[in-house]
């Protein structure tokens, strides 16, 4: 069992509310009816372990979840293959460089990239 608490009665939502398709992913599962527990990326920093358990649940790396595409990065960083503590404190210390948002429900974790992909859940 791992850190993150997860329900088949709900959907919990790892996001940005800075981010357009967060905002919608938002809307659109309060739209279905489902209770959703918010968590704030911003507001509420992931642990290391929490970031660890997330990228084993999307069956990739921690460095996976870093948007290297994103300005903000390619400003202050230079690609690298940084290690796993390394990604973790990026995302810590920066985490609008997170790929978001991150929906779980029961077993099932999925990395949205449209508001309907909350339906895989």
């Amino acid at each position: 069992m791992g850190e993150i608490a997860t329900s088949n009665r709900q959907i919990t939502l790892f996001y940005n509310p800075d981010c357009v398709i967060a905002s919608q992913t938002l809307a659109y599962a309060k739209a279905e009816g489902v209770p959703v527990l918010e968590i704030d990326i911003l507001k509420t920093p992931l642990t290391g372990t929490q970031l660890v358990e997330l990228a084993h649940r999307l069956k990739m790396e921690v460095a996976d979840l870093v948007n290297q595409e994103l300005p903000a990065y390619k400003a202050d960083f230079e690609p690298h293959n940084y290690s796993t503590d390394d990604w973790i404190k990026m995302i810590h210390h920066n985490p609008k460089l997170m790929k978001q948002p991150i929906a779980l429900r029961g077993d099932a974790t999925v990395l949205v990239k449209t508001p309907t992909d909350i339906l895989k859940l």
